[in-house]
């Protein structure tokens, strides 16, 4: 399994509009954040989750050439604003692009992107097959995913298993019930979004305390914002097997 950080950071990337802090003034490119999404290759086949508004870019940097499903773990629009830019691989694959999701967030794509689920199939549209996933296990194009629910505040949100490797991105609670489905997972990437305490993520020490009760032989974090603080220096401050994430970077299983 080769897996790519297409993006690592929060909402509003990395820079900010308007900021003027040293980490989005930084020249280091690893402080240079686009909106967070994963891109999975996995027994020759090629997966996306979450098409944030700066998919397309990154399909572009990473010469992403075919994409054989695209996975959903929660409807906030920093995870599925780039939907519409799948039509590239409509074209090149002459097929629909399978997209999975919960009920609601499936709902959600209809309500946002209701001119692809119109009766009128304008010419150019992206073309999608929607599959509804819950909290069991599913497979696509063979290949096995393990939903993991986490709360994102009060919102359910799923973070996926696939064989060692484990992906987390929004959340701020894990039951120990959704904590044992990870254990055993070699890599696992989950969220950190700043030093300070937050309502919906969670904190570099949160992150840091559940990593350290997982035990996986390496972990990156990631949907980072310039309130972390600077790569370099945040790097410095955490226990051996946890590195920050940055976008382009590839883990191999």
């Amino acid at each position: 399994m080769k897996v790519t950080l297409l993006g690592t950071g929060t909402s509003q990337g990395v820079p900010v509009i308007g900021c003027h802090c040293e980490v989005c003034r930084s020249v280091d490119y690893r402080d240079n954040r686009l909106r967070v999404s994963v891109h999975l290759q996995v027994n020759g086949k090629s997966f996306i989750i979450d098409s944030g508004p700066d998919f397309r870019q990154q399909a572009l940097r990473e010469r992403i050439h075919t994409l054989d499903a695209l996975i959903f773990t929660h409807e906030h629009k920093d995870h599925t604003a780039g939907l519409d830019d799948i039509r590239a691989y409509n074209f090149s694959q002459h097929k629909d692009m399978p997209l999975y999701g919960e009920e609601r967030v499936l709902e959600q794509l209809k309500r946002e992107f209701a001119y692809i689920f119109s009766g009128v199939q304008y010419p150019g549209i992206p073309r999608v097959q929607l599959n509804p996933i819950a909290e069991e296990p599913f497979e696509i194009e063979g290949v096995e995913f393990i939903p993991i629910r986490v709360k994102h505040y009060k919102l359910p949100v799923l973070g996926f298993r696939v064989g060692d490797f484990t992906y987390i991105t929004d959340a701020n609670f894990i039951s120990e019930e959704e904590m044992d489905k990870v254990r055993g997972s070699k890599v696992i990437v989950l969220g950190a979004l700043r030093k300070e305490p937050h309502i919906s993520h969670f904190s570099l020490q949160e992150a840091i305390d559940v990593l350290t009760e997982l035990k996986p032989e390496r972990a990156y974090l990631t949907h980072i914002s310039h309130l972390m603080g600077l790569h370099h220096e945040v790097e410095q401050q955490l226990p051996d097997f946890i590195r920050l994430g940055y976008d382009g970077l590839q883990i191999e299983l």
